[in-house]
């Protein structure tokens, strides 16, 4: 597993949305201001993110508001001079002002969402951005004569008054898909700017697509094999998404319907036990230790039982340091590890060790989408990283808490567990009336409840005329337990906390 991605269907204030904000604070001395768009944490926005073209967005906003019924294209405003590069924050805005603005970065930690004003609508191939008048090509395309046809192409397609940057994955591309796309974020432009006069600060103008939907935008291409989902909500967005994009791979987007979790069926609930804990073993007994800062992020590289004698100990500090190398690019990436990074390596004498482990770890890292900033080691062997953050690291939590005696550090005998089920299901079937149902255990509990010819699972269905299925679910602790209903609702039958209350000592 090489990236991970995890979003609670609650979270809001995605990268790429657009909102109606207003000024609540300014701060000369940081030359910034605080914005609210609906988040507890007042958003952040420096005059550095208002973008050149500030003035004329700000333009139209008010053309809009003055006469809500005409929707007048950006293509045919008359754009108003640049703001001025190191000017003050004080001169552009005021307090209670409207403003659009965009999602830089999601709230992380104590923070705010950081946001712009130079807004962008992001597609596969383009990136399309109103009120300017420039083409940028990816500088990862190399070819000087693809730069100069996408250049050209781009000019003769181009709306007035907006700026087009083509991406890496637009490289040989026909003027069709190019064209067809432009003209789709034109109009998701044109569908949500226009409606601002109807709304009051703050608003949610334009919602980014969905994470996963964004995700196979960036990265889709043509050596993906599989793609596995398990709801049908989100099956059936981006089966519509890959049949715009690739008709001739949507066969590729498959609905898992198993009893199995999905997680458990592909071996990635296991990866993420063992991978997103504080140590991280990896070749030869080695180990990282990850702490995680306010301010940074510090990794220690560990040779565990690697270290021989002291002829050797050069060789081996840089085969641990090599192999550390490609691990810690991993795990910035499954972890989305953001802001500063600071790395430990084993310390080696020879400069000439030092550099190739710094080659090593440029070469690891090339394949990472986010931007990041790696420089030499210093004599310590200390490496320090920058690596773009746009959204919080995440955080997943390995261990587990005890199910059965909810922090209190009591416990049932174990041995009464598969009793205490049994009084669950009796519940459900006779005092409910539920007789079709899932019971998602620990994989050792289910084998122990299925094992043998009359195993305990079939008394069960026989003894409450139930129609019970038990699967193995790597996910849950030793003893905890899910019922689901037939439509895969969560049944809560869980335990109350008991309070146990010492009785008081005889005098």
């Amino acid at each position: 597993m090489v990236e991970f991605q995890k979003e609670a269907r609650s979270d809001s204030f995605a990268v790429g949305n657009i909102y109606l904000g207003r000024v609540k604070k300014l701060l000369p001395g940081l030359n910034a201001a605080f914005v609210d768009v609906g988040c507890k944490k007042e958003a952040f926005l420096h005059y550095q993110d208002l973008g050149s073209n500030f003035s004329t967005l700000q333009k139209y906003l008010k053309i809009l508001k003055d006469d809500n019924r005409k929707r007048l294209p950006v293509s045919k405003i008359q754009r108003m001079p640049e703001i001025e590069k190191d000017g003050s924050i004080g001169n552009v805005l005021t307090v209670g002002q409207e403003l659009l603005v965009q999602i830089a970065k999601e709230p992380i930690s104590t923070k705010g969402p950081r946001l712009t004003a130079e807004l962008s609508f992001a597609g596969r191939f383009l990136v399309l951005i109103p009120f300017a008048d420039d083409i940028s090509i990816s500088t990862k395309i190399k070819s000087s004569e693809e730069r100069a046809r996408l250049r050209q192409l781009m000019q003769s397609v181009k709306p007035k008054n907006f700026s087009v940057i083509v991406r890496t994955s637009a490289e040989g591309k026909k003027v069709a898909e190019l064209d067809g796309e432009l003209k789709m974020l034109l109009k998701r432009m044109e569908d949500s700017i226009p409606r601002v006069p109807k709304m009051k600060a703050p608003s949610l103008v334009f919602e980014e697509a969905s994470r996963t939907v964004a995700l196979l935008r960036d990265i889709f291409n043509s050596s993906f094999q599989h793609i596995y989902i398990n709801e049908k909500s989100v099956y059936d967005s981006v089966y519509e998404y890959v049949s715009i994009i690739a008709p001739e791979q949507k066969g590729i987007v498959k609905q898992y319907g198993e009893e199995t979790p999905i997680f458990d069926k592909f071996g990635v609930t296991k990866q993420i036990k063992s991978l997103f804990g504080r140590t991280i073993t990896y070749r030869g007994g080695a180990y990282l230790i990850i702490e995680h800062t306010e301010a940074m992020h510090v990794i220690d590289v560990n040779s565990g039982n690697r270290m021989k004698s002291s002829t050797e100990q050069e060789k081996t500090a840089f085969e641990v340091n090599c192999a550390a190398a490609e691990e810690i690019a991993r795990q910035l990436r499954l972890r989305d590890m953001g802001g500063i990074i600071v790395v430990d390596f084993i310390d080696m004498t020879e400069a000439s060790n030092r550099q190739q482990l710094f080659d090593i770890m440029v070469k690891a890292m090339s394949k990472d989408r986010a931007k990041h900033n790696i420089l030499p080691l210093s004599k310590f062997c200390l490496m320090q990283i920058t690596r773009q953050r746009v959204r919080p690291i995440l955080d997943v939590q390995t261990a587990e808490s005890c199910p059965s005696c909810f922090g209190t550090g009591v416990v049932k005998s174990s041995i009464l567990f598969t009793d205490s089920l049994e009084g669950k299901i009796d519940c459900l079937v006779n005092k409910h009336n539920v007789k079709k149902f899932t019971l998602h255990v620990h994989p050792y509990v289910a084998a122990y409840i299925n094992k043998g010819l009359i195993s305990l699972g079939m008394r069960w269905k026989m003894r409450y005329s139930a129609k019970i299925k038990v699967i193995p679910d790597q996910g849950l602790a030793f003893l905890e337990y899910k019922f689901y209903d037939s439509e895969g609702n969560e049944l809560d039958m869980q335990e109350e906390v008991e309070i146990h209350v010492p009785a008081k000592k005889r005098r």
